[in-house]
């Protein structure tokens, strides 16, 4: 398999696959793709797996699409202004937020977790249930506005705001703090708790958190009013 990231703003991975190589994505991820290209709608693991990427914020069913002749291309696009990156699991399980999966080669396991404390599921923005990628191949990541990359040290410590957070490898430890002084919660404008990740590991975040960006344009869209 081959593949190519089109465009800046809004942009689209499009893959080249061999007769008989398989990609999945969640339902209706698809942007375009060449007649030699199956399709087949299930839910990729069975309904207890479908359930548990409906609460990761995911759909309950996924597309896989097969290739029926060599040189077969298949494209998916972001939804939101941002970037796509390509991550290898084969060496390592990632962890990555809701609403941060594309697409995935089929030898890649596409799992859902509970976060290790209660606190960071509950407090954490990203919810109780995130996911986890694992087995072996790429994944395709949806990242809102500009993809930073980190590598932690034994030990590093990174606080992050909660949107912000992308995928860390499973050595990365995730936790919530509050945070400190009572104008700061009040005035700062950070919200009442950030992620604090501490490696080793790899970790991936994003410049522009979608929740944030939905705020900025709430103030402009127009109201209805009612008319007497």
């Amino acid at each position: 398999m081959q593949y190519r990231i089109i465009g800046t703003t809004v942009p689209a991975v499009e893959l080249k696959l061999n007769s008989g190589e398989q990609i999945y994505t969640q339902s209706g991820g698809m942007a375009w793709m060449s007649p030699s290209i199956s399709m087949e709608t299930n839910t990729n693991g069975g309904i207890l797996k479908g359930l548990g990427r409906m609460f990761a914020g995911e759909s309950f069913f996924m597309a896989t699409y097969s290739a029926n002749a060599d040189d077969s291309r298949i494209a998916f696009a972001s939804t939101v202004p941002g970037a796509i990156r390509a991550l290898d699991v084969t060496s390592d399980d990632y962890i990555i937020q809701k609403g941060a999966f594309l697409a995935a080669e089929k030898s890649v396991e596409l799992d859902t977790v509970f976060t290790k404390k209660l606190s960071a599921g509950i407090f954490g923005g990203e919810g109780l249930i995130m996911q986890q990628l694992s087995g072996s191949g790429l994944c395709f990541l949806e990242i809102d506005g500009d993809a930073v990359e980190k590598t932690l040290a034994p030990g590093e410590t990174i606080m992050v705001d909660t949107g912000n957070v992308v995928a860390f490898d499973s050595n990365v430890t995730y936790e919530v703090e509050t945070v400190k002084g009572f104008k700061n919660i009040l005035f700062g404008g950070e919200g009442l708790f950030l992620t604090k990740l501490t490696g080793p590991g790899k970790v991936i975040l994003q410049t522009q958190a979608i929740r944030s960006l939905a705020e900025r344009i709430i103030p402009y869209i127009p109201r209805q009013t009612s008319s007497n």
